[in-house]
């Protein structure tokens, strides 16, 4: 999946190997987690004027290629971990049916390029591209690093969980 505007060109391909390279450092890092833990391989590749504009056309892209792999198929639909990181436990909570963000991060100890608007961005635009309700709420920590990572640790396995296949609609109302 690519999506080239005049901010950014990013190309994600899930379920191929290759490099992760966004040119962001710590973004390279968070999906090298996220990818490892939906046991997805991936290659990613951008090319950004603002980071502001790399994660969320990154949340963008990413929804689009997940969207496209379970079109057609009945899902698990949830998922949610509960994910511990040193000091940080956060939790991760997806319903994959409808576009929602609950986002409750607060790090005492803030860490060069880890950025909760950043993350904030990423992930409301994953939920709305996805269709997904995402809930994220630190139970514990201070280290904007690890409650970042756990964040995105956590979310591989949720999403990981509510992507899997499914013998029925998960859904009393017979639709998502």
């Amino acid at each position: 999946m690519r999506r080239k505007t005049k901010e950014t060109d990013i190309v994600v391909e899930l379920g191929a190997e290759g490099k992760i390279e966004t040119g962001d450092k710590i973004l390279d890092h968070l999906l090298t987690a996220l990818f490892f833990y939906m046991r997805e391989k991936a290659s990613v590749k951008a090319s950004y004027d603002l980071r502001h504009h790399l994660w969320e056309d990154l949340g963008i892209v990413l929804g689009e290629e997940l969207k496209g792999k379970i079109k057609g198929r009945k899902i698990a639909r949830f998922g949610n971990a509960i994910m511990p990181m040193d000091d940080a436990l956060v939790l991760v909570a997806v319903d994959v049916s409808r576009p929602y963000l609950n986002l409750e991060l607060d790090f005492k100890e803030e860490e060069e390029g880890f950025s909760l608007a950043l993350v904030r961005e990423f992930l409301w635009a994953l939920a709305r591209t996805l269709n997904a309700t995402i809930h994220v709420k630190q139970l514990a920590g201070v280290n904007a690093h690890h409650i970042i990572e756990a964040t995105f640790k956590g979310l591989g396995v949720a999403l990981r969980q509510a992507l899997s296949e499914s013998e029925r609609l998960e859904s009393t109302k017979g639709v998502l």
